[in-house]
């Protein structure tokens, strides 16, 4: 793993999925091998593999605190194409000391992550206003997600972190993307732990190779992603939570 320090000119970017995002660092050692945002290396320069390589912003909370007062209060979405809890962040702590900053403000704040290490800041999240978290889990099938995601931390341990944050009032949702096989058996460990599911299919073609590998393409099917979803819908509707479905 190559990890790099790095001063940055901005962290606070516009999104077009909420008001901002805030990525406090470039690459992610979770390498999960459909990751969308190994598109990254186009920008940065990078040699290694996705999932070899972190840059930590260590200016991201300094230049968080003088652009946010010039900036128009929105939501801010951490992250987008990193894990804000991804190991380093043990070590840096940078997606905390961003947040300090967004919540000093009182603004509002999305979290997304795969990662337990969220739980460290339960004290900071569950005195935020408008915050919510969201765990990524992909499918309810170990072997599958340590064939998709194998140095992503185990499901159990994210179906964990969701309980707790959850019992500790803080809206939670989980991520079903994309939607990987196994997926079924999802409903049923998620119940009682989330507040709204969100599921969307393999957008991108980076782990084409893995599906064919492991006898898994008829999961890339619209047909696979279409009657799943439905399926899995119809199971949280029956549970009260609430479930949409992207594409």
């Amino acid at each position: 793993m190559v990890v790099t320090e790095v001063l940055v000119r901005g962290i606070l970017s516009r999104s077009k999925v909420f008001d901002y995002v805030v990525n406090a660092y470039v690459g992610c050692e979770h390498g999960c091998i459909y990751c969308y945002a190994r598109f990254m290396k186009r920008f940065t320069g990078h040699i290694e593999r996705w999932g070899e390589f972190v840059d930590a912003k260590i200016n991201a909370p300094d230049l968080l605190r003088r652009q946010i007062t010039k900036a128009r209060p929105g939501r801010v979405w951490v992250s987008g194409v990193c894990d804000p809890y991804q190991p380093l962040e043990k070590k840096y702590q940078l997606t905390r000391k961003c947040l300090e900053v967004l919540l000093r403000h009182r603004w509002e704040v999305t979290i997304q992550t795969k990662s337990p290490l969220v739980l460290r800041d339960m004290g900071l999240l569950t005195e935020a206003p408008g915050l919510e978290v969201g765990l990524t889990i992909t499918t309810a099938d170990e072997d599958i997600r340590r064939l998709f995601e194998p140095k992503a931390p185990p499901i159990e341990e994210r179906l964990r972190a969701l309980e707790e944050l959850h019992r500790a009032g803080i809206k939670t949702f989980a991520m079903i993307a994309p939607l990987l096989p196994g997926a079924e058996g999802l409903p049923a460990m998620l119940d009682s732990k989330v507040d709204e599911v969100l599921i969307d299919r393999m957008n991108y073609h980076y782990a084409d190779w893995a599906y064919r590998k492991h006898g898994l393409e008829g999961a890339l099917s619209d047909g696979f992603f279409y009657s799943t979803a439905r399926e899995l819908a119809a199971a949280f509707a029956a549970q009260g939570i609430a479930c949409q479905i992207l594409f």
